[in-house]
């Protein structure tokens, strides 16, 4: 069949990924290449010191991210977006969605991005012996217990973003396993959230106002590959409300945005690992045996097939960046020579490859908000220099570029040289990416490793989601979604491979040493300010 063919026929598959500056749909065809997309963009609100995105912009973004694909679609082949083989739900993991038994939302959503919870994810990660992170759903459901906000009594369930609007579109209340990993640890022997964690939370929570039992509130785990329902009438009408998509369509396990990350990068087997890297930055590390120590800088989660993974989320990367080439950019106009976004970041990019290794000793704190991994409850975002050091724009934006990736080095330092893990390769993707004259180089130096561009590195996380969509329409049931991924998608794919180069690695060596002394610096000033 022809592409054309392929939408009519419904030999494509959807998926949708809410990240946290945009929203976007993908079409792929029945070789995995995607057809079309669409976005929209949006942003997260602080809201009385919480970081949050409003319900009506979740459903918003929704239809309008769909309405653009469906627009492509019919602008590209003529045809209209009817139907489809598979369709899938990912978003950014974590966070916390509260609900009472008539599927009212009890407080305002709490995002990853807030640090809120740090007496719970403390209190948890002791009675568990296992690290809990302030962002997980589990730490800010006991923040509210131990806080005893006036909801708890009332909730129901909890879910993730991914699993909302996945049951807005099938009425099913579940997850992908990764995405509840990042819930509640999972025991990788049954595939299911951890029994004697359940009990110890259980223990914690006798005699507070929440009384449910906790696998009663959190979504049912349906494993990849699996149907994990259908595109209802409403939802139908919600995705799309001129209903042209009809509903009956098959959907997979909403996923986490770190899954669908592994998924599009091919690295769900032991050794291998990628970076996403755009608001926030993090490093999945697959493991070949469990830690021998927990960390409070390193979450264990799974792949989308259950398997163990090192996961060093750093809540802050590009933002700050972005706000200086913002800044840039009006200085440019003012002057009279403008530049398009894109070609203003690809000078920039330029400039930053030509700064000294050590960036001449300008350094940058990237932190708009709270990071856990350097003990920052709030964020600050900060520029140092000495007298002497040599400012230039080569210099700071090279440090502007090192500062995002300055925290996801703290915390895979403690891996390699700590917990001694291997790493063949690193697979990277993202919007710190789309232009990697100077991101891919500065990372492999960074992390010590060679670091690959896919060519599909731009598609990120919603072609992923597509993939596990369909994955889930595989003939052959018991091919593995590794088997899968190698011979079907990935074969004979290329990708652009940079080595780290001691130059590179040695500037950056001096350039955290001097970061991580000027931390109690920034500490206080996000305390002042």
């Amino acid at each position: 069949m022809n592409r054309t063919e392929e939408i009519q026929n419904g030999k494509v598959w959807v998926g949708i990924e809410f990240g946290s500056t945009r929203i976007k749909a993908v079409l792929i065809g029945a070789d995995y290449v995607p057809l079309a997309s669409g976005v929209h963009d949006w942003c997260n609100q602080l809201e009385g010191g919480i970081w949050t995105y409003s319900l009506d912009a979740v459903r918003q973004g929704l239809q309008a991210s769909f309405a653009d694909l469906m627009q492509n679609v019919q602008k590209e082949y003529g045809v209209p977006l009817t139907t489809a083989a598979g369709f899938g739900i990912s978003a950014m993991m974590h966070g916390y969605l509260a609900f009472d038994g008539s599927g009212n939302l009890l407080v305002p959503f709490r995002t990853w991005r807030n640090s809120m919870t740090g007496e719970a994810a403390e209190k948890l990660t002791k009675a568990f012996s296992f690290n809990i992170p302030e962002r997980w759903s589990i730490a800010h459901l006991y923040q509210a217990i131990l806080k005893q906000e006036p909801h708890v009594p009332e909730i129901r369930y909890i879910t993730t973003l991914a699993g909302y609007v996945h049951e807005l579109l099938t009425g099913e209340r579940v997850l992908g396993i990764g995405d509840a990993s990042g819930m509640f640890p999972i025991d990788p022997k049954t595939g299911a959230y951890d029994a004697g964690m359940c009990s110890i939370f259980a223990e914690l929570t006798a005699g507070t106002p929440f009384q449910q039992k906790l696998t009663g509130i959190l979504p049912r785990i349906v494993p990849a590959g699996e149907c994990a329902g259908t595109l209802t009438e409403t939802g139908a009408k919600l995705l799309d409300p001129t209903g042209v998509f009809q509903a009956g369509v098959p959907f997979c396990p909403p996923e986490g945005d770190a899954q669908t990350g592994m998924t599009a990068t091919n690295s769900i087997t032991p050794k291998t690992g990628n970076v996403s890297a755009g608001t926030s930055i993090f490093a999945m590390t697959v493991l070949e045996q469990s830690l021998q120590h927990v960390h409070r800088e390193i979450d264990i989660v799974t792949t989308p097939c259950g398997d163990p993974v090192a996961m060093v989320h750093c809540n802050n990367c590009s933002s700050d960046l972005d706000a200086w080439v913002r800044m840039f950019g009006g200085l440019l106009t003012a002057a009279g020579a403008a530049k398009e976004k894109s070609a203003l970041y690809d000078m920039l990019y330029t400039l930053a490859a030509q700064g000294e290794p050590d960036c001449g000793g300008v350094i940058a704190y990237n932190y708009v908000s709270g990071e856990q991994i350097t003990g920052l409850e709030r964020g600050v975002p900060m520029l140092m220099r000495r007298p002497d050091s040599r400012f230039t724009v080569e210099n700071l934006m090279r440090s502007l570029v090192y500062s995002c990736m300055a925290t996801l080095k703290i915390g895979t330092d403690i891996l390699t040289q700590e917990e001694h893990v291997q790493l063949d390769r690193i697979y990277a993707h993202g919007g710190l990416f789309k232009t990697p004259t100077a991101s891919q180089p500065f990372l492999a130096a960074a992390l010590g490793v060679d670091v690959t561009l896919m060519q599909s590195a731009g598609e990120g996380g919603a072609w992923g989601i597509a993939l596990l969509a369909a994955y889930m329409s595989r003939t052959e049931r018991s091919e593995s979604l590794t088997d899968y991924l190698n011979s079907r998608v990935f074969a004979g794919m290329k990708g652009e491979t940079v080595s780290p180069k001691q130059e590179d690695a040695d500037g950056i060596t001096a350039y955290m040493r001097m970061y991580r002394s000027g931390l109690s610096a920034e500490r206080t000033a996000s305390q002042v300010m």
